[in-house]
Order: structure tokens, then sequence, then C-alpha cells
């Protein structure tokens, strides 16, 4: 039995910590520069340093040869009593041509962090426009300490620390993001903030061969579970086929019996997953992504598929987040009127992500003269369809 199918026997367990990522205001300009601090959608990539030593082929469709396009951008550091990493970030990539949707290798994810043995302390080059004092970094240490960093689950203490201000966390990361591109304050309400810009896209927006998403913030939200919910879970968690037994026919062939009752208990069980994945979207129905370090995904279906190894250490990999049905919304009602950019081929439920259980940085990977210690390695998106 694969690791990964073990993953989906323990998904019945809906009370662990996940961070929702919900829409924030527009940019004003889809090719606008922030830094690698920044968590969004679309937009161009925000890597560490110029010359970050990504293979080309990394970022070209292996179906179409396309320009693949940046789909999000999640900073995500992790701290536990074996690893501290402030400087890692998750890039998710796709391909928008419309034979290329429906294919699971034509997304891709890169996992880009820095040794924690480097002590190059390398500053942005003067080729990228400095980012304003009063920019997403300027909350990267609360954003760190406070949300995005996931205690290793052996030091929890059943629920006992301090309580997180998430509110004023959230609040803050979105005026942050606001501010970093050179806007008023936005809304959070989707009404509000995802209104797409009116902005013109001068300059870059010229360069055809990269397709580019409209690109909005993110902002963080503790996913919370209602009595109504938490109730709901346990009913459909006690159904089983025994209790049904009565509806079907007792003068069934035993032969016909085994196979209808196999169908019966496949059929119940998926209506099971995919009613718990709809009702956790439903509870907050705006989220585009699920963030929970080595936690558990929330799938649609059930499905077999191996996540495989770390491509670097060959060690496992484990769940890290997953992209939802409501980002596809946002971006396709924004890409409507953009007749060199067509979603109408992205048609999954959910793109779950899956990387190193060590968040490994390999030797052979940080003897380049110019990566100044920074590490990019191909990650595993398992794709889910409708």
């Amino acid at each position: 039995m694969s690791a990964f199918f073990v993953f989906y026997l323990a998904i019945d367990n809906p009370m662990e910590e996940v961070i929702l990522g919900m829409p924030g205001p527009w940019a004003d300009d889809n090719y606008e520069v922030a830094d690698h601090y920044t968590t969004k959608i679309g937009g161009l990539p925000d890597w560490p340093i110029p010359d970050i030593g990504i293979k080309p082929e990394l970022l070209i469709c292996p179906s179409c040869k396309s320009n693949l396009c940046l789909l999000a951008q999640v900073y995500a550091p992790i701290s536990s009593e074996s690893l501290t990493l402030e400087e890692r970030v998750i890039y998710i990539f796709g391909c928008v041509m419309l034979q290329c949707g429906s294919n699971p290798s034509s997304w891709r994810a890169l996992r880009v962090q820095k040794s924690v043995s480097s002590e190059d302390p390398f500053v942005h080059s003067n080729d990228v426009a400095p980012f304003p004092s009063s920019s997403v970094s300027a909350v990267k240490n609360d954003w760190q300490q406070d949300l995005w960093t996931f205690e290793s689950r052996e030091d929890d203490d059943g629920g006992n620390g301090d309580d997180l201000d998430l509110e004023d966390l959230s609040r803050a990361f979105s005026e942050a993001a606001s501010l970093s591109s050179n806007s008023k304050k936005q809304s959070c309400d989707p009404e509000a903030s995802l209104k797409p810009s009116s902005t013109d896209e001068k300059s870059k927006a010229n360069d055809k061969r990269f397709p580019v998403l409209p690109c909005f913030y993110i902002y963080a939200q503790e996913e919370k579970f209602t009595k109504e919910v938490t109730s709901l879970w346990s009913k459909y968690g006690s159904l089983s086929v025994n209790g049904n037994e009565s509806d079907l026919d007792d003068h069934t062939p035993e032969e016909r019996w085994e196979e209808e009752k196999y169908e019966y208990d496949k059929a119940l069980n998926a209506d099971r997953t995919y009613l718990k994945f709809k009702k956790r979207i439903d509870a907050y129905p705006e989220q585009c992504f699920r963030y929970s370090y080595g936690g558990r995904p929330l799938v649609a279906f059930m499905d077999k598929e191996d996540a495989g190894t770390c491509c670097l250490c060959g060690g496992s990999r484990q769940y890290e987040m997953q992209l939802m049905p409501p980002l596809l919304y946002f971006l396709q009602k924004a890409t409507s009127k953009q007749p060199n950019i067509s979603l109408e081929s992205w048609n999954w439920m959910t793109l779950i992500i899956y990387t190193c259980s060590k968040s490994c940085a390999e030797s052979i990977h940080l003897d380049k003269p110019n990566n100044h210690g920074w590490v990019v390695a191909e990650e595993a998106v398992v794709v889910q369809l409708e």
C-alpha cells in the first residue's frame, strides 16, 4: 500500500489546523514587481535573486512546449526542532493551451529555498525595482512567526499555546499588499477586492512569449469549524452499507448481490468523499488554496496516484498545500475578455502539492557560485479533474 493511499485513509479527521488563502486586492498591473515574501495569484514570479539557476525546461510545458504561466506564489517558511527555513517559497505553474488543461504533466510545482548553511548575505540586484518599506516585506516577520511557520506536530501541547491574532495579521497583510501595488486600501470582500483593475498594462505586457494571469494578492485566514459542519461530518461518517441493505432486492442471486454491494459501497464512499470536499468549500466559498504543512489533503474523490519521491534526496514527499475551485472562478472571470488567454480547459477540482518531507537542499546543488545558497527542486502536483 502506497504512502499516498495511507494519507487518504486518514483524511476522515476534519479537525487539523488549516490556513486558507483568501482573495485580497487586485494588482494595479499584472506585471508589477513584488518580492518572494509576497503570496499571490498570477502575475510574474518574484524570484529571490535575478539568476536563481532554474533549468529552462522546468518553465516549459512538456506536452506542447509552450511557456508555463505562474498560477500561485506562496511564501512558506517552516520551523521545527530539527529544521528552520525562513527563506522558502512554493511556485505553481500551469499551461494555458487548450489541449493541456486536463493533462497532469502540464502542471508544475517548484520549491525554492535558501540553504541553512549558506552565509552569503546576498542583496537584490539594482536592476530589480526596490520594494517600498511599507510593502509585504514589512510584515514578513509577523507572517512567518504567527501564521505560515508550522511548528512540528511533536511540539504540539494540545492547543494550549498562545492564541494567534489572526484577524490583525490578515488585516496587516492585506494592507501591505495594497501598498505594494501603490493603490488605495481595498476591502477583502470578494465583491470589492476581486474587481479587475482597469489600469493599462504597458511596457512588459508587450512580451507575448510569456502568458501572464491576472494578479491578485492573498491574505491568510484560519479555517474554523461550526457546530453545524462538525455535526454533518459525524452524520455522514457513520453511514454504512449495512445500514442500507434493506433497500436492496432480497431475492438477488448471491453473486449479483456481492457485485451490487461492492458497487453500492464504492458509490457511497465516493459520495461521502465529495460531500466532505463540498462542505469544506461551502464553509469558506472564496478560498483559493489550503495550506497545512505535513497535514492531509482535502480530496474530491479517492485516488491512489503516488506522489513519488524527492528528486534531490530520494526521500518521501508529504502534503503541503492545494489549490481550490474558487480560484478557477476568479481567474476565468478575469480572463473572459482577454483574447490571448483562455482557461476553459482548466477543469480541475483541486491541484494537490506534495513536497519533500525533509525540505532538503542537497549539497550537489549548492556548488554553483552564482546561486548564493538557493536551491530549486521540482515537487509533485496531483491533479483531480472534474
